[in-house]
């Protein structure tokens, strides 16, 4: 597994970038005092700070994209091109490329506090999240139209009514809408802010008033009418605990590795500490393969890994709009932030029929479908699929007519099993619900008082 996907470089050259390293005291900076925001005025002034840095990082992206493109020309960069600080040769073509990547990371870095941001805006009620989220990333904010219009409307609703208005494109959970306003009136409000007001998008208005209408009356959830959210009615309890001890073991040791209740292996892998404490490239291979396999032991899931799946948090900031941000894991701050930037890895693996199998001892007629040795997990991909037989209806002659109810359970639902650390009674508890209920479509759960595990 590669770190990432670029052929003008090799990954620890993104990790010992001075702007890269540069950047994980502000993340921990800013998710510090994310977690002292109480009121709106602390929203508005952090707000206002994230975004300084947000379009600062992005017009360097957009300099250094120009730069690559002169590059591809023969052309040198223009006198006003930011200037690259990897030691790399300005003549050559990747540098451009690679400082442009670069760019890219820290944005997507500071774009997940955002995210954090909008989960405790939210009271971190995931139905939100889960109805917002549903569009198309709308891509970087530097140069985009109407943005100052956007920046007007935060302000006058600031210094006019005290309200906080938090700025969608400032996050890459909040995709639909352009901004969503919090008043003592009315409930949150998601508004489409046009230059013109006398030209609206009418999509993206439905979009809007799809989620609105999803979290008020249940209604089909944005861009898909079989899809809603479903209330589980259940308390979230996670075993988090258990990762944050583990994370405090790897800061000190470097690696670190404990099974997690639920056939789950857990792998932390901090690189910085590592190379403090000297360790080769093939004595952290070792290490790893070491800690990790007396997990799996522990976990009763070390045979037949080709059926095995899992979850990493290896170059996923910010690019999956479901995940929960790692600024809002009950960890330190500069942990959030190591994770954030890929100084910290995380793993958790767990086998498929093994998993099945804790299903069925909770009265679940579940069956692992995926195929053995089949890569990692596609968005959409069915993993698990659970029978319930129905009421049966008796029919002339003795016979009985029993219909079977199935759920289907993808990526996405295995991925917060792994990811978030969910309780097996609780997550089998809930996947028990929604056989029960009498919903059609595809379901989009969530459990009550989650606000509890992430405030």
């Amino acid at each position: 597994m590669t770190l990432f996907d670029a052929d003008h470089y090799e990954p620890d050259e993104m990790l010992a970038h001075p702007r890269h390293l540069a950047i994980q005291p502000v993340l921990t900076g800013l998710i510090e005092q994310l977690r002292d925001v109480h009121t709106p005025e602390d929203g508005y002034a952090f707000q206002q700070d994230l975004l300084t840095r947000l379009l600062e990082v992005e017009k360097d992206r957009d300099g250094f994209k120009r730069a690559a493109a002169r590059a591809r020309k023969g052309k040198g960069p223009k006198a006003d091109a930011p200037e690259p600080q990897s030691g790399r040769d300005p003549a050559d073509l990747g540098t451009w490329a690679f400082e442009a990547d670069l760019c890219e990371r820290l944005a997507r870095q500071l774009r997940t506090v955002g995210d954090a941001l909008a989960w405790r805006a939210f009271g971190f009620r995931r139905p939100f999240i889960l109805a917002l989220s549903r569009n198309a990333s709308p891509g970087p904010m530097y140069g985009k139209d109407g943005l100052q219009e956007e920046l007007d409307q935060v302000h006058r609703a600031w210094k006019d009514d005290g309200a906080f208005t938090l700025l969608h494109d400032l996050t890459n959970c909040l995709r639909i809408g352009d901004i969503t306003v919090w008043d003592d009136a009315t409930a949150p409000r998601t508004l489409e802010i046009k230059t013109n007001p006398k030209k609206k998008n009418s999509t993206q208005l439905k979009r809007i008033n799809a989620a609105r209408d999803a979290l008020l009356n249940g209604g089909p959830l944005p861009n898909e009418p079989t899809e809603a959210l479903h209330d589980l009615d259940i308390p979230l309890r996670t075993h988090l605990d258990l990762l944050r001890t583990t994370a405090d073991r790897a800061l000190a040791d470097g690696i670190a590795a404990t099974a997690i209740p639920g056939s789950r292996a857990l792998l932390l892998a901090d690189q910085s500490t590592c190379a403090h404490l000297g360790m080769t490239g093939d004595q952290f291979a070792e290490r790893v393969s070491l800690a990790m396999g007396t997990a799996l032991d522990q976990a009763g899931i070390a045979a037949n890994r080709e059926h095995n799946v899992h979850a990493t948090s290896l170059d996923h900031t910010a690019r999956d709009p479901l995940r929960v941000p790692w600024a809002c894991y009950p960890l330190h701050p500069a942990v959030c932030a190591r994770i954030i930037g890929d100084y910290m890895v995380l793993l958790v693996e767990t086998s498929g029929p093994i998993l099945t199998r804790l299903l069925r001892a909770a009265g679940l007629d579940a069956r692992w479908v995926r195929p053995p040795g089949h890569g990692d997990l596609q968005p959409g991909e069915v993993v698990i699929e659970i029978d319930r037989p129905q009421r049966a209806a008796v029919l002339a002659g003795g016979l009985q007519l029993t219909s079977t109810r199935t759920l289907q359970l993808r990526r996405s639902e295995l991925d917060r099993y792994l990811a978030e650390l969910v309780r097996p009674g609780t997550w089998a508890a809930g996947i028990s619900r929604l056989l029960d209920s009498t919903a059609t479509g595809q379901p989009w759960p969530h459990y009550r008082d989650e606000e509890q595990v992430w405030r």
